[in-house]
């Protein structure tokens, strides 16, 4: 018998508990290479939970490579798992790598979901839904050859070499222009070049958040925040977001609810996306954004105001940011071009008061002493000769038409009790199943069918709904978005059939 525990009344979903508890029991070497474990079927009976949830756990242990399947054998521990040898010796061998048991030495124990691995045995011909990434068809790569190849020549060994920890100077200058243009009133010491909006986020937890200090996030919100956040041990609160709106209860961030919280603890930092939020796609209105800054200013909280997805609106009206809104100077603001044009090239950055700015690069430089020159020098050449700003016009066309088919699809073919938020702008949307039915059960089936999504799981910072999903849409064309959508569509009726003939017999047998 495996000495697994399940605790119904955890806000922690029963497969997860599962999984990780199987997890531990293969890393702490309880169960060994070529052990079998317990069928579905079997192990639900004897746990008491839904055969589902065991399904779930056995899926995701086998898709990170701990366990493995074989059609009437049954389910057994995987010889190598990740890479890693799960049968190490008793005591690490500190002169043998291969005996040395490095689960030991981390220095937690964590384990972020990882979107990623969601498409890692995908065939690669699936429709996903899972990223909310651009379109690699739009990579504007003969521009940037062009640019990256006149900085080469202008000021190659310049470029090449190390470089200012606060950004290469010609970036700056031009970052500044485009920020003026957005109405944000920046200077060269209140701005940083970071890479990307991720080391944003981690410089701006090294800086300011000790362990033990409280960090108020959205809830649901992007991962890779809380797995920031959680990795300085700070004590993370969620605050709920709106996603569909109601009398007097605007969409975004619960205001009420984050004035309690505000009142209730010592709060570091609030960490929020006002524009197209990941995963909902909602975005704050006006009032919303001057009460939030109103609450921050009055218990002196600073605010992390991601701003990535904020270009990418659909329509020519925008509400103003954060940061132009801010009258107190607490807001720090983060961006980077990863969603507009180009993710791999990793070029973001800060604007915050000179104080955190000044901080923020001695931070940096201990981290990785400057961004990548070369990636800054190409984009400073991309801005100055205007090819930004014509590329978003037509990445935000191109968005705006997928949205719109996806909202389309949705309209037509999603059965009644479904319900979707409906951005104006962004990457994602975020989905309702019908009560009582399970995202990360849909998956599993849709999986089959080649349509990949992420479940909602994977964004709360607590009290997950189980029948929430996030779609993101803009890596997919509209003829792929509309087949998607059909097959999801169609799952999810066939499941409401087969519950209606169980609800059928039920109420037959009881006459």
């Amino acid at each position: 018998m495996l000495p697994l525990h399940l605790q119904p009344e955890s806000h922690i979903p029963l497969y997860i508990q599962l999984r990780d508890q199987l997890r531990s029991l293969v890393h702490a070497g309880d169960l060994r290479p070529g052990d079998r474990i317990p069928a579905s079927r079997e192990l639900a009976l004897t746990l008491g939970v839904h055969r589902t949830t065991v399904a779930n756990a056995y899926a995701e242990l086998e898709s990170e490579g701990l366990i493995q399947g074989h059609v009437g054998r049954g389910t057994f521990i995987r010889a190598n798992g990740n890479g890693l040898k799960i049968s190490p010796p008793p005591l690490p061998v500190l002169h043998n790598g291969d005996g040395l048991r490095w689960e030991l030495l981390f220095a937690d124990e964590r384990s972020e979901e990882i979107l990623t691995r969601l498409t890692a045995s995908a065939p690669e011909d699936a429709l996903s839904f899972v990223m909310a990434r651009p379109a690699p068809e739009f990579f504007p790569v003969e521009e940037l050859q062009t640019c990256s190849h006149a900085a080469l020549r202008r000021e190659g060994p310049e470029i090449l070499n190390l470089g200012p920890s606060d950004g290469y100077a010609p970036l700056k200058e031009a970052l500044l222009e485009l920020l003026h243009h957005d109405g944000i009133p920046a200077r060269d010491e209140t701005l940083l070049v970071t890479a990307g909006c991720q080391q944003a986020l981690d410089l701006i937890a090294k800086a300011f958040v000790r362990s033990g200090d409280t960090v108020i996030l959205e809830n649901p919100t992007y991962p890779g925040a809380t797995a920031v956040f959680h990795g300085v041990r700070a004590r993370c609160l969620g605050v709920p977001v709106r996603t569909h709106p109601e009398p007097g209860k605007p969409l975004g961030i619960d205001i009420e609810a984050l004035e309690a919280t505000l009142a209730a603890n010592r709060v570091k930092l609030i960490v929020l996306t006002p524009d197209f939020q990941n995963p909902t796609g909602t975005s704050m209105p006006l009032d919303s954004r001057r009460r939030l800054l109103e609450l921050a200013a009055r218990h002196q909280v600073p605010v992390v105001e991601d701003h990535i997805y904020a270009r990418l609106h659909a329509r020519d009206v925008r509400v103003p940011s954060l940061k132009q809104l801010d009258q107190s100077n607490l807001v720090i603001h983060i961006d980077s071009f990863s969603k507009v044009a180009f993710p791999g090239l990793r070029v973001g950055w800060i604007v915050a008061p000179p104080a955190a700015i000044e901080r923020l690069r001695l931070v940096k430089q201990m981290t990785d002493l400057h961004t990548d020159q070369l990636a800054q020098a190409t984009l400073a050449e991309f801005l100055r000769r205007g090819l930004f700003h014509k590329h978003l016009a037509r990445m935000r066309k191109v968005y705006a038409d997928r949205l719109q088919a996806l909202d389309d699809s949705l309209r037509k073919l999603m059965p009644e009790g479904t319900r979707w938020t409906r951005p104006e702008g962004g990457m994602c949307l975020w989905l309702e199943l019908p009560p009582g039915f399970d995202a990360s059960e849909l998956m599993i089936h849709s999986r089959e069918r080649g349509v990949l999504f992420a479940p909602g799981r994977y964004f709360y910072v607590q009290s997950p709904l189980p029948n929430t999903l996030r779609l993101g849409f803009a890596s997919l064309n509209e003829k792929q978005i509309a087949r998607g959508i059909a097959i999801l569509a169609e799952l999810l009726r066939i499941e409401m059939r087969k519950r209606q003939r169980g609800t059928h017999r039920a109420h037959v047998a009881l006459v």
